[in-house]
């Protein structure tokens, strides 16, 4: 028998997916006109001209710094959560030892704690060892707040592989680091690109730590950025939302091109 199409269900997908793109087309027309054209058009107008002085004026000013302390940033925390968080979750999986499941517990207590809480003795402590105002004194403390969630994630994914697998790795000899990079590691990709898309996200749109823990123009980040420019282009619309603009390309593209992976991942067929 042939299904019934539910009309209505597409009309309500189809109304919620115009609530969703509006706002959107209604950046990317403002960042490519002038500001006399969105005056005279208003929000709502129709594109008329094509302009990219706006994203010119957003490098000359120094926005491209701006991007590239971002991608330092979010590459720098991605590194490090990929060096610890697939080791720690296989062994927080394959582990029966009660250390291991104690310290497990702790780790997930890091989920209830958010970074305004604790970011006063963070800048103290960021201050002490000589990394304030530094690339590496935010790196470091975003990729520790992203630790518990990106394991609890993993450890999910690599709990998905049948130990049927894990057995016979083990007849055939395989160490715990051989079964661990040969099988665990491309089995729990889908997990691992969540974490990365995750990890990533969190460094780029961070704001918080940044705004707290650097001050110079020379290692400011795109989100902390964004409020300077807001302060310059109070009325300039079309060059703030060119900023806006840059801002969203490369998260973007990180998943754009992990799409696939990160959706496996999240449904948990990564790991099967």
């Amino acid at each position: 028998m042939r299904a019934r199409p539910n009309v209505f269900g597409g009309f309500f997908a189809l109304a919620w997916l115009a609530v969703i793109l509006l706002p959107v087309a209604v950046m990317l027309r403002a960042s490519f006109e002038s500001q006399s054209t969105y005056s005279s058009g208003g929000p709502l107008g129709l594109p008329s001209e094509f302009v990219v002085d706006n994203f010119a004026a957003a490098f000359d000013l120094g926005f491209g710094r701006f991007l590239l302390n971002a991608g330092i940033i979010a590459a720098g925390s991605v590194a490090i959560v990929l060096v610890l968080v697939p080791p720690l979750a296989f062994a927080i999986v394959r582990s029966r030892s009660r250390i291991v499941r104690t310290g497990f517990r702790f780790l997930l207590i890091g989920l209830a704690i958010p970074a305004q809480v604790v970011v006063i003795p963070l800048y103290f402590l960021i201050d002490s060892l000589g990394l304030y105002d530094t690339l590496l004194g935010v790196i470091l403390p975003t990729a520790a707040f992203v630790i518990p969630l990106t394991t609890l994630i993993l450890c999910g994914s690599m709990r998905e592989i049948n130990g049927e697998l894990y057995e016979a790795m083990s007849l055939d000899g395989a160490s715990s680091f051989r079964t661990y990079v040969s099988m665990v590691l491309p089995l729990a990709k889908g997990g691992i690109a969540t974490v990365v898309v995750y990890t990533a996200l969190n460094a780029w749109n961070g704001f918080l730590l940044p705004l707290i823990l650097t001050r110079s123009p020379e290692v400011m980040v795109a989100t902390v950025g964004l409020g300077q420019f807001r302060q310059q282009f109070s009325v300039n619309i079309p060059g703030l939302l060119a900023a806006v603009v840059l801002t969203i390309i490369p998260i973007f593209l990180v998943y754009l091109f992990a799409r696939r992976s990160l959706v496996a991942g999240l449904t948990g067929v990564g790991g099967k």
